[in-house]
């Protein structure tokens, strides 16, 4: 299922959505640039792993990744989802949200492969804690939705709660399912799982309580 849009028009300009989708394309602009062995130091360098782990590589990784259908996925969720949840929070408590959920999102998944040596970079875990938060405050939302129907696609609009709901299970039953098969690489299922359950509970201490008001949305 691929999402095109929500049926929830922002009251706001989402500058901070609109900022970290051009950085987050700018910096892999600058990856394409790099040589091969360049590119490999710059995600060892900024990427997270276990073994050369550091605070500000936490951060970098979130705004790195490894090829277009990575950034290109992640940066049509954040967008869709992205802007509503700015509009609730508003700006300076949004930008803090995403950072913690993409920091606990990156931590979980570097404690679920303590030994790997595969850099952790994307902002799926970031933009799984901004899905959460929206799962919190529009549950009667709907997202329009391109879906396969075996020898064609159909535009179909599914409520925001199955939805999410089904993107969240997903990873989490990839993540559990990985303790059997290693503890080691793999895509990172923690990390999205982690920042979708963050997003879930933090939007409640991030959320502005004057625009908890449905007319504060709707028409």
């Amino acid at each position: 299922m691929i999402p095109l849009r929500d049926v929830i028009p922002s009251r706001t300009t989402p500058i901070v959505t609109i900022a970290i989708i051009g950085l987050n394309v700018a910096l892999f602009l600058f990856e394409l640039s790099l040589s091969a062995p360049a590119l490999q130091q710059v995600l060892r360098d900024h990427g997270v792993t276990a073994g050369r782990f550091t605070w500000t590589s936490v951060v970098t990784s979130m705004f790195l990744h490894g090829g277009w259908l990575h950034l290109l996925g992640n940066m049509v969720y954040l967008w869709i989802f992205g802007e509503n949840v700015e509009d609730r929070l508003g700006h300076g408590r949004f930008l803090v949200f995403y950072l913690l959920c993409g920091t606990t999102a990156v931590l979980a998944q570097a404690a679920a492969s303590p030994g790997s040596l595969v850099p952790i970079v994307g902002s799926s875990g970031a933009i799984a804690g901004v899905m959460g938060a929206y799962f919190v405050l529009y549950p009667n939302s709907r997202v329009l939705t391109l879906v396969p129907l075996i020898v064609f696609w159909d535009v179909v609009e599914i409520p925001a709660i199955f939805f999410l709901g089904f993107w969240f299970l997903l990873p989490l039953g990839s993540a559990i399912g990985s303790i059997a098969r290693t503890a080691v690489g793999g895509a990172a299922f923690w990390a999205q799982a982690i920042g979708f359950l963050t997003g879930l509970l933090a939007v409640f201490l991030f959320r502005r309580r004057e625009r908890l008001r449905v007319e504060w949305w709707s028409d």
